[in-house]
């Protein structure tokens, strides 16, 4: 993988403007995440945000991120935003896409880290904007990244590509490229709650 750092600041900038328009009253919705609710996704949101970034530190968290709506600290929205900040202050770091990092116990080139941490930012967001009926747009750079790095990551590794996400959804080749990679992501870019 070629050594290019990416600006995971405006995905996170889209995902912070997104988590203020959640709802109390939406906290107990389903998401796009099978058997997660949106407190869940909030609360995977807050563990992810931190993870990534202390990868991007290179001081690795014991345990991985959860997703537990009991659990969802009660600062969520003033905490969320900061550590999305946080997340796309410490990928900015040059050395932070250098080397080897490690989250949630999965150890891996650093460069290919700050792509996964881009993904999962960039598409939670959109399952949290999808539930919550809020508009979302994709960074088109970061979407472009992502899409690329789901597909090597499928064709690489597709034990653990299935262990992550749904099967895949098929999208149109001609589709746009959040829709794409929502597809290669196991979501249907069509969904809604009901």
């Amino acid at each position: 993988m070629e050594m290019t750092t990416l600006d995971l600041g405006p995905q996170a900038a889209e995902v912070a403007r997104v988590v203020a328009g959640v709802r109390d009253d939406q906290l107990t919705g389903p998401t796009p995440c099978k058997g997660m609710s949106v407190a869940g996704l909030l609360d995977h949101f807050l563990g992810l945000t931190l993870a990534f970034r202390m990868g991007a530190e290179k001081a690795p968290l014991t345990g991985g991120a959860s997703a537990n709506a009991g659990q969802l600290a009660a600062d969520w929205r003033t905490r969320l935003p900061e550590q999305l900040d946080a997340l796309a202050a410490a990928w900015r770091d040059p050395a932070a896409w250098e080397g080897l990092t490690e989250v949630g116990g999965v150890q891996m080139p650093a460069a290919a880290m700050g792509v996964v941490a881009l993904n999962e930012v960039l598409v939670h967001g959109w399952d949290l904007a999808v539930v919550t009926g809020q508009p979302y747009r994709a960074d088109p750079a970061a979407a472009e990244r992502c899409l690329a790095f789901a597909g090597d990551f499928a064709a690489g590794m597709p034990e653990a590509r299935n262990g992550i996400y749904g099967p895949v959804v098929p999208v149109p080749d001609d589709a746009p490229v959040l829709d794409r990679l929502l597809g290669q992501t196991g979501r249907d870019p069509g969904w809604a709650p009901s």
